[in-house]
C-alpha cells in the first residue's frame, strides 16, 4: 500500500530562514506531535541534512511512523510512504511499464519512489526480493524500470521503519541493504512522565466532525499541513554542513574504529569503509546541529552504535556466550579511548 504526494506543499515566506533556525523549527514542528523522542529527531535531522538514510527500529506503538510524517511535513518536500506488506510486489515500489492498448505502446507509470522523502513503513514485513527493489535506489539515487533508468529527485532520502526480527511475519534485512542505510537507530520506551504525557494528550484529541458524523482524532491529526521551511532553506543547511571540519585526527579515529571491528575474536564481520564514510558525514551534520563549525570526540561517541551495530555480525560462539553487538562495541571503543 502506498500514498504519495504529486507536488510539495507550499509555504510563503518573505525571506530565507535562517539556517539554525530551521533546526529549531523542525524540532519544534515534531515535538508538537510527538511526545519525548530527542534522539531519534536528531537522528532524522542527521539523514536529512547528509541525504543518508535511515532505518528506525523499535516494537510496533512507538511513533515510529509519526515521526517521519511530522518531519516530512515540516519541510516542503514531496513525500511518498509504501507500507510494506508480504504481498506487496517491486513495481508497487518503483512502478512499472503498462500497455496502452489503444496505441499498442507501453508507457511508465512512476511508483511512490520519485519523491524527495520516502517513508518504507515495516520494511521487514515484506519478501526481500520486495528490499531488494530499494537497493539501486538507495546507493544511485536511479531507478531502472523496463529498458530505462530514471534519476529520482534531488534530495532523495529513504527513512525506513522496522519491527524487531523476533516478531511473527518479518524478514531479515540482508547485509546488503543494511549497509546502505547510514544509520540504524533502536527506539526505547519512553519514560514514565513522557507516557503520562502521552496519555494525557491522547485524552484531550478530542472528535473530528465531518460528512454528518464525527470520528476519535488521533495524533497523526496534529500534524502540520504547513511547512515551516522550504526545500531551499534545506539545501542552504546541506551547503553548510560540507563547511563543517572534520580533523585527520578524528579520521584517523574513525579509521581504527572501524578496523576494530574486522579484528575483534567476537565479530564474524565487520564493517566496510562505507561505515568510516558513514561516521564522518553524519558527525559533520551532528556538530552542525549542535551548533559547532568542528567535529568533537562526543559527536563519534554519541553515533557510533547508530553507525556500526548494524553493519556487524556476531560469531556463533559470542552469541551463544549471551554476547550482544553494544557489549563487543563498547569494549572496542574503550580499547581505543
Amino acid at each position: 500500500m502506498s500514498d504519495s504526494l504529486a507536488t510539495a506543499p507550499a509555504v510563503s515566506k518573505d525571506a530565507p530562514l535562517d539556517t539554525q533556525s530551521l533546526i529549531g523549527k523542525v524540532r519544534e514542528a515534531v515535538a508538537q506531535v510527538v511526545i519525548g523522542q530527542d534522539v531519534v529527531v536528531e537522528r532524522m535531522l542527521v539523514a536529512l541534512l547528509t541525504g543518508g538514510h535511515l532505518l528506525l527500529q523499535g516494537v510496533p506503538g512507538l511513533a515510529k511512523t509519526l515521526m517521519v510524517s511530522a518531519l516530512a511535513r515540516a519541510i516542503a518536500l514531496r513525500f511518498g510512504r509504501v507500507q510494506f506488506t508480504i504481498d506487496l510486489l517491486p513495481a508497487d515500489i518503483v512502478g512499472s511499464e503498462i500497455l496502452d492498448q489503444q496505441t499498442g505502446k507501453f508507457h511508465i507509470n512512476q511508483g511512490p519512489i520519485f519523491t524527495n522523502l520516502l517513508l518504507a513503513d515495516e520494511i521487514n514485513r515484506a519478501a526481500p526480493k520486495v528490499q531488494s527493489a530499494l537497493l539501486e535506489a538507495m546507493q544511485e539515487r536511479k531507478v531502472t524500470i523496463g529498458r530505462e533508468t530514471f534519476t529520482l529527485p534531488a534530495p532523495f532520502l529513504v527513512i525506513a521503519t522496522q519491527n524487531p526480527v523476533e516478531q511473527s511475519g518479518t524478514f531479515e534485512l540482508p547485509e546488503a541493504q543494511l549497509d546502505r542505510f547510514m544509520l540504524c537507530h533502536r527506539l526505547d520506551y519512553p519514560a514514565r512522565d513522557e507516557e503520562a504525557q502521552i496519555l494525557d494528550q491522547s485524552l484531550s484529541l478530542g472528535l473530528a466532525r465531518r460528512d454528518g458524523g464525527a470520528v476519535p482524532q488521533t495524533a497523526f491529526d496534529l500534524v502540520a499541513e504547513r511547512p515551516v521551511a522550504t526545500a531551499d532553506d534545506l539545501t542552504q543547511a546541506m551547503e553548510e554542513v560540507q563547511e563543517v571540519y572534520v580533523s585527520p585526527v578524528f579520521s584517523d579515529h574513525c579509521v581504527e574504529l572501524v578496523r576494530a571491528t574486522r579484528e575483534h575474536a567476537h565479530i564474524e564481520l565487520g564493517c566496510s569503509p562505507r561505515a568510516g564514510i558513514a561516521l564522518v558525514i553524519a558527525s559533520r551534520a551532528r556538530a552542525y546541529i549542535h551548533g559547532r563549525d568542528h567535529v568533537i570526540p562526543e559527536d563519534l561517541f554519541a553515533l557510533s552504535e547508530d553507525v556500526l551495530l548494524h553493519r556487524m555480525r556476531l560469531t556463533y560462539e559470542a552469541l551463544a556466550e549471551g554476547r550482544t553487538g553494544r557489549d563487543v562495541l563498547q569494549e572496542i571503543i574503550e580499547s581505543l579511548s
